[in-house]
């Protein structure tokens, strides 16, 4: 492996040290109805989205709730003995991808066949924190001068 190949593969993982990520795997549901939760959820503050997901009347909010709290989890792994509160966590990105799709056939007249497509999906989760994205983006200032 090259000195190259090295020093980009350790930045990857430093940069993957600060990342705090969630994943929900074929959630059943359509990638079309999650992406409406996602979307209300998208930039919020960790408390406030938390909010929003238990009292959202959608079926894709408490599967999302739940991974929000996963992710929080994450966070605290990686962060022992740091609060939670002083951090100021937001959702800083979330993905909702297409996954499997199950073709089912439903009886129509004539003989005939109808195929129903029941897709699932895939949510990603990353939560950011304002605490730490602050001071990086002094330096960044810092070093322009």
């Amino acid at each position: 492996m090259g000195q190259r190949k090295r020093e980009s593969a350790n930045a990857r993982k430093e940069a993957k040290k600060t990342l705090y990520v969630a994943k929900l795997m074929n959630n059943p549901t359509s990638p079309r109805k999650t992406r409406l939760v996602a979307d209300m959820i998208r930039g919020v503050d960790v408390d406030k989205a938390l909010g929003i997901l238990k009292y959202c009347p959608r079926e894709s909010a408490p599967k999302m709730y739940k991974l929000v709290l996963s992710a929080v989890a994450n966070w605290q792994a990686k962060n022992e003995g740091k609060r939670i509160e002083d951090s100021q966590l937001y959702v800083k990105q979330i993905m909702v991808d297409e996954g499997r799709t199950m073709k089912r056939m439903r009886t129509a007249p004539q003989g005939r066949g109808y195929r129903i497509r029941k897709r699932s999906n895939h949510i990603t989760v990353i939560l950011g924190s304002h605490a730490e994205e602050a001071p990086v983006a002094t330096k960044a200032v810092e070093e322009n001068k």
